[in-house]
Formats: C-alpha cells, sequence, structure tokens
C-alpha cells in the first residue's frame, strides 16, 4: 500500500468514527462503536470499513441496522470533510474480532483463578 493510500486509510478511520459519535443522530445506535480497519481499493473509489459495536445482542442489531441505513449520510460527511477527487463508496462489515478476544481474555482469567 503506498504511502497516500494508507494515509488516507488513516483519516477515513478517524473521520467516520467521529460521524458515528458525533453527527448521526440516530436513536437506533447503542453502546460503542469502534471502527476496526479499512481496506482501500487503489484508486480510492471504494472501501470496506470493519467496525465493532459493544452491546447487547438487541441493541447490536438495531446499530448494525442504523449504520446499515445511514451510509449514504456517512459518505456525504466523509466527502464534506475530506479532499478526495473521489469520495469512496463504503460498505460497513460488521467486526468480531475484539469481542472474541475478550471471550478468550475471559476464559484464560477464569483458567488461571481454577474456576474451570
Amino acid at each position: 500500500m503506498s504511502l497516500r493510500n494508507e494515509r488516507v486509510r488513516k483519516t477515513l478511520m478517524k473521520e467516520i468514527a467521529d460521524i458515528i459519535q458525533k453527527e448521526l443522530k440516530d436513536s437506533r445506535i447503542q453502546g460503542i462503536v469502534s471502527i476496526t480497519d479499512i481496506e482501500i481499493a487503489h484508486d480510492n473509489s471504494f472501501a470496506k470499513v470493519y467496525y465493532s459495536v459493544f452491546a447487547s445482542d438487541e441493541a447490536k442489531k438495531q446499530t448494525i441496522q442504523a449504520i446499515t441505513d445511514n451510509t449514504p449520510k456517512i459518505r456525504y460527511e466523509v466527502g464534506k470533510r475530506i479532499r478526495l477527487r473521489l469520495t469512496p463508496e463504503l460498505r460497513f462489515i460488521p467486526d468480531n474480532s475484539l469481542e472474541r478476544g475478550a471471550n478468550v481474555t475471559e476464559i484464560i482469567n477464569k483458567i488461571s483463578r481454577g474456576e474451570i
């Protein structure tokens, strides 16, 4: 990945996280939403945005739906904030790796305490 694409990726991560936390006024967004990674096409025309949601199962489903429904608004806000020739098309993909990591850590802690 080129240095320019890496800078665009990091800027997109920061701006999308900020937009979801501060700009979206959707009551379905609950819990903590974390942008875990972004994969950008070499021409910046498309971006896969991986994110995690820390909330109950029902709140997580609502948050995922709210982010999906608000994708055009998020893209519009990104376009206003970042000066690129073409604002990338965004595709949001839920990422459960942080949740799985927390579960593994909890199991290890239980084993070390002798609970398992």
